[in-house]
């Protein structure tokens, strides 16, 4: 009966990972359907061969050097706040535009004039006030696009002006190559990647809106005397922010929670048919061998060839030359965001469910048939009801009608295909996996089955357990990242950040936190000198890879 029981469920499931495929319809490699029960073998060595092609081999992991659970992640990411403060050094470049009507922010200490050179712009004016300092001959210009202004968007805490790789993107762009001894020439490579750009039409750069020229495409609308507080800032060497420095800095970062999440900055409109990833392993294959063996957060372009650096360099002139409108017209950015918004939530109730120390038979048991239930994949619930309405897939139109637009597709978008296709389909082969598993041990209820011998629950949850951790981890999703419990009305979520935080070159961390204490309890502060504010205790390789902790949004501040 064990294997009858099994093979029903296998069949069952087929049906299962073809709806599942409906609904997202990004499977290039074949068709995958649900074979006639009565043509699957009772022999466990077909157990695994559910569909006309093998893409559904429950054991067949990704490779080691795949990168389309990259791709998606950095793609869903773009714009948004919090993933790029996490993983700090970006891979994408993108075009998009600045639509018409947007206000942009300049502040400045210096004379009431209109820049006659490249400057920065900021999308919120509490940002561009900061750089108005205190000197009581503070502007802030506030400017209106007049037409949309073309840009190019680096991932990534591309503002940061540290070594560690957020900016060699940018230096490949304008200087041909990652020069991390220049992470402090601002202005040279404002220039250098104005003077580059200048040849194709680019308005400027992104993710603080590096404008090439004020005189083109936007006009003054307002500018607004600042007087502020002195302030003293010593960076990138200071171990120290004075409280007015302070107060201006947590209103950066504040303005920056606006930005945390999906949809990120919509004031920038991005054009992913023409993205550019430096995780393409056909475009940069140099990298494969320098991110070997490393995790995301150490992941950069520094030790690209030569000869890759020309094919990203060719990529992008051809894409920000080509004719307007390019590709299929897929809205690839809603398509990425609804597999996470869908997924997202049920793998970590999964893993909630599953993350249960009881040794009480009973209460596992239990336990384990909720998480059964809740499966993200929901095999069993689908099959059900395309069996019951055999209509219902009319959602195989849909997997028609992308198909049919491949040969309409740019480059960038069929790395997007690929990029969907390899999560998604990771994504059901665990959980699915997982699902096969409860129904062959009698957990399922709508699958009752026979057993013999006794049912290891506490296997099974184990056996769960790592194998949600491991596509969870694989898959990295900053909706993930969350203090816990959550902060207060008088707190925030916060992650280490550039410049508050930042290692100084060569030396400990920015901030006066440089206590060998390793506490993150939020009661325990360390004080940098009489009058000054005071900073939370935290270990240093918070910095490498950022935890989410709560800090005062009121005074007194903390980071």
């Amino acid at each position: 009966m064990r294997y009858q029981s099994l093979v029903a469920a296998l069949s069952l499931l087929g049906s299962a990972a073809l709806a599942l495929h409906d609904q997202f319809p990004i499977n290039t490699a074949g068709e995958t359907g649900a074979r006639p029960l009565d043509a699957i073998s009772s022999n466990p060595d077909h157990l695994n061969s559910i569909s006309s092609n093998e893409q559904w081999s429950f054991d067949e992991c990704p490779s080691e050097n795949a990168t389309g659970n990259l791709i998606f992640n950095t793609v869903h990411s773009l714009l948004q706040h919090w993933p790029n403060t996490r993983h700090r050094n970006g891979h994408n470049i993108v075009p998009g535009v600045i639509p018409i009507g947007t206000l942009l922010y300049h502040g400045t200490n210096g004379s009431l004039m209109i820049p006659s050179e490249p400057e920065w712009t900021a999308t919120d004016p509490e940002h561009a006030i900061f750089f108005s300092r205190g000197n009581e001959s503070g502007w802030l210009f506030t400017l209106a696009a007049t037409r949309p202004l073309k840009v190019l968007y680096f991932d990534g805490n591309s503002a940061a002006k540290l070594s560690e790789g957020m900016m060699d993107v940018q230096d490949i762009i304008s200087w041909g190559e990652p020069r991390p001894e220049r992470f402090f020439d601002e202005r040279e490579r404002i220039d250098a990647l104005c003077t580059w750009g200048k040849e194709f039409g680019i308005d400027g750069f992104a993710s603080e809106v590096m404008l090439c020229d004020f005189t083109a495409g936007i006009e003054v609308v307002s500018f607004v005397h600042i007087t502020l507080p002195r302030d003293d800032r010593s960076f990138p060497h200071s171990t120290s922010l004075d409280p007015n420095t302070l107060i201006r800095t947590y209103e950066v970062l504040h303005v920056g929670l606006w930005h945390n999440r999906y949809p990120g900055d919509s004031r920038i409109v991005l054009d992913l048919t023409g993205l550019i990833s430096l995780y393409d392993t056909a475009l940069a294959p140099s990298l494969i061998s320098v991110r070997a063996g490393l995790g995301r957060p150490n992941h950069r372009v520094l030790g690209i060839s030569s000869d890759d650096i020309s094919r990203v360099m060719r990529k992008l002139i051809e894409v920000i030359t080509r004719p307007q409108p390019a590709g299929s017209g897929i809205d690839w950015k809603t398509l990425i965001h609804v597999i996470v918004d869908r997924y997202a939530d049920r793998l970590e109730l999964t893993q909630y469910l599953l993350n249960v120390s009881s040794s009480d038979p009973q209460e596992l048991l239990e336990r384990a048939k909720l998480a059964q239930t809740q499966l993200p994949c929901y095999a069993h619930a689908i099959s059900i009801t395309f069996h019951r309405h055999p209509k219902g897939r009319h959602f195989r139109h849909i997997f028609i009608a992308i198909t049919k637009l491949k040969p309409l597709m740019t480059s960038s978008e069929l790395l997007l295909l690929k990029a969907v296709e390899d999560t998604t389909r990771e994504i059901c082969r665990v959980t699915t996996k997982m699902w096969a598993v409860g129904v062959m041990s009698g957990l399922d209820t709508l699958f009752p089955i026979e057993l013999n011998g006794g049912l290891n629950v506490a296997q099974i949850m184990d056996d769960w357990r790592q194998d949600i951790q491991k596509l969870m981890s694989w898959l990295d999703w900053s909706v993930w990242i969350k203090c816990r419990p959550a902060c207060g009305p008088e707190e925030m979520c916060y992650l280490s950040t550039w410049p508050v935080n930042a290692r100084r070159p060569g030396g400990p961390l920015l901030s006066p936190r440089n206590s060998q204490s390793l506490t993150n309890s939020p009661e325990e502060y360390v004080a940098d000198r009489v009058g000054q504010p005071r900073y939370p205790k935290v270990p240093a390789e918070d910095w490498d890879l950022p935890q989410p902790r709560c800090i005062r949004r009121l005074q007194p501040y903390g980071f």
